[in-house]
């Protein structure tokens, strides 16, 4: 798990955990809890970022993803982020996600993980369907998110939970719609859209995998 919290961090994450309501959510395996996140959790996270990723990309690709996570998401975005937990409150899983400030009907989802040996258990789906509950409480009806064009298994599982593929400005040798250098040059991304239930053009909800 590379769960490397010092003991000051695991008072801040148990306070947190009492104030604001790690509960055992729906759907989510026997023993694990839901919560946001709070600052002191920075650590663990960027220790999962460095270590989920099966040495993805290398030492750079490891930083390139710590740095897609910074600190302020956990102090400005904490109430539509959450983490998942096990007993012990080793970290199993957590999704980072936000309330565009510029399109008021759109929430973004920025990133998502699962530990190694907690996937294909639903607690991914779970975390989706948690941050869609969010949003829609918070009067969003969209919600946006992006990959990489070589991450096939993410392309795949976004479309099964019913996001869209957005038109981009090439198709890959897969026919999957890419924008070119969307985050710089090199960078190509592949973009998602999915409507939720009761909004315009809401598409079916699709059941999680």
């Amino acid at each position: 798990m590379g769960d490397e919290r010092t003991a000051d961090e695991g008072r801040t994450a148990d306070e947190g955990r009492t104030t604001g309501g790690g509960d055992a959510g729906e759907g989510l395996p026997g023993g694990l809890l839901v919560r946001h996140p709070v600052p002191a959790d920075h650590r663990r996270l960027q220790v999962a970022l460095s270590d989920w990723w099966g040495g993805l990309g290398g030492d750079a690709g490891a930083l390139q993803r710590q740095l897609l996570v910074p600190r302020l998401f956990l102090q400005h975005f904490a109430g539509t982020s959450f983490l998942v937990e096990r007993p012990d409150h080793t970290l199993h899983a957590f999704l980072i996600g936000f309330l565009s400030q510029t399109e008021p009907r759109t929430a973004y989802i920025h990133f998502v993980g699962v530990c190694p040996d907690g996937k294909r258990a639903g607690v991914g789906s779970f975390l989706y369907r948690r941050f869609f509950a969010a949003a829609r409480a918070a009067g969003r009806t969209r919600i946006r998110c992006i990959t990489s064009p070589n991450n096939r298994d993410s392309i795949a599982y976004h479309t099964r939970m019913g996001f869209r593929l957005e038109p981009g400005d090439r198709t890959d040798e897969h026919g999957v719609p890419v924008h070119r250098d969307y985050d710089g040059p090199g960078l190509d991304r592949v973009s998602f859209v999915r409507d939720l239930p009761g909004g315009p053009d809401a598409t079916p909800p699709v059941a999680a995998p």
